[in-house]
């Protein structure tokens, strides 16, 4: 019998705290190529230090990440940059540069220490502009742009690296609804192209339109995944944002509005 190959990316019995706090606990989860995986919480419920914690960035208070078999706590971060990508939540922009430049960032773990971008590098770094629209501004400084244009470059980015685990901290982050939709559609090709996705969100409604899966964390250690037809519901929601939820029939499926009515 042959062996059973290992998940794209896996953690097992992860612990996320905070100055004393354990915000999510024994965390074990498996997502295969695929797949769109939304994580959904509160402010504060441990979302952003989860992203970077899975990503490496970070040491888990417990338990192991997994990367294929490579644990990425102790893998050589190039080796592992080129397989997996963060979308941060927040990217600052320091000195000046052009937009093309910034996005062929996510080609450096590709590179030798000692080699230039190739011309196919270039070249991908303007399919990943032309897919978040801004092909147009491939040689405006980056200090120029707006919070969402600067956001859909942070996206590009990440798409110029080619990963095959992307993780996405809020990549909807300063974008207008059409843009919003655009920027998950973008994943969501990536997974149905055989990538693992998995994405913190504020919208709900964007994970019932996008995500197979939603991982939810309630900011106290605990946690709840599943299928996300199954796990997004009335009472899970209204408990995991402490504010009443309601469903409304929308086309074939569900979407979930913030109630006043407690």
């Amino acid at each position: 019998m042959s062996a059973v190959a290992p998940s794209l990316f896996s953690c097992n019995n992860v612990r996320v705290g905070v100055s004393g706090r354990t915000l999510v606990d024994a965390l074990s989860l498996a997502v295969e190529g695929g797949e769109l995986l939304a994580v959904l919480g509160q402010n504060g419920s441990g979302k952003s230090l989860t992203m970077h914690t899975l990503a490496g960035l970070r040491p888990a208070a417990g338990g192991q990440v997994f990367l294929g078999e490579r644990d990425v706590a102790v893998g050589k971060r190039q080796d592992i940059a080129q397989a997996l990508a963060l979308l941060p939540q927040h990217v600052d922009d320091i000195f000046p540069a052009t937009v093309l430049d910034t996005a062929m960032i996510g080609r450096h773990p590709h590179i030798g220490r000692f080699q230039w971008e190739s011309a196919r590098d270039i070249e991908i770094g303007r399919e990943a502009l032309a897919a978040v629209d801004l092909e147009e501004l491939a040689h405006r400084d980056v200090l120029t742009l707006s919070g969402g244009e600067r956001r859909r470059l942070a996206i590009a980015q990440v798409l110029t690296q080619q990963p095959r685990v992307y993780l996405l901290d809020e990549p909807t982050n300063h974008l207008d609804p059409q843009h919003q939709l655009d920027a998950l559609r973008l994943f969501r090709e990536r997974a149905d192209a055989g990538a693992a996705v998995i994405a913190s969100l504020h919208d709900v409604n964007l994970a019932v339109r996008y995500a197979d899966r939603c991982l939810l964390l309630y900011g106290d250690g605990r946690w709840d995944i599943g299928a996300t037809r199954d796990v997004l519901d009335e009472q899970r929601l209204s408990e995991l944002y402490a504010t009443p939820m309601e469903s409304v029939a929308w086309r074939s499926t569900r979407l979930f509005i913030a109630s006043d009515v407690s």
